[in-house]
């Protein structure tokens, strides 16, 4: 697992959670699509992510990185500011939990799609 490993399940996430989130409230076939294809790709990227790893590393890399991610979108995006200064300490201690995780930035280990079925001989 790494940060790019991470952020990809994130991205995926978010494009479900988007896309599920117009067709709740607006329906279509596309925006279902959409939806869908975005947890596939979670679906991917999580069990990438657990190979050689562990649920309790990956599911605090994933928190983490998704707090931020989505974060950084609301302030950009949507010019959401805190009311509270200290509140920006708790995104750098974030920052300073994922640092503590110790996650390489690229995941040197090839990824191998795990056997669906195996013999049993």
């Amino acid at each position: 697992m790494s940060y790019v490993d991470i952020l990809c399940l994130t991205f995926a996430e978010i494009v479900g959670d988007f896309g599920y989130k117009e067709f709740a409230n607006k329906g279509g076939a596309g925006r279902f699509a959409v939806g869908s294809i975005g947890y596939v790709g979670v679906i991917y990227f999580l069990i990438k992510s657990l190979q050689g790893s562990s649920v309790l590393l990956v599911n605090s890399a994933w928190d983490g990185i998704s707090a931020l991610v989505e974060s950084l979108a609301a302030y950009v995006i949507l010019g959401e500011r805190f009311d509270d200064p200290y509140k920006y300490i708790g995104i750098a201690f974030i920052v300073t939990g994922l640092f503590f995780l110790k996650l390489p930035v690229v995941n040197e280990t090839k990824f191998v799609f795990p056997k669906m079925f195996h013999s049993t001989y």
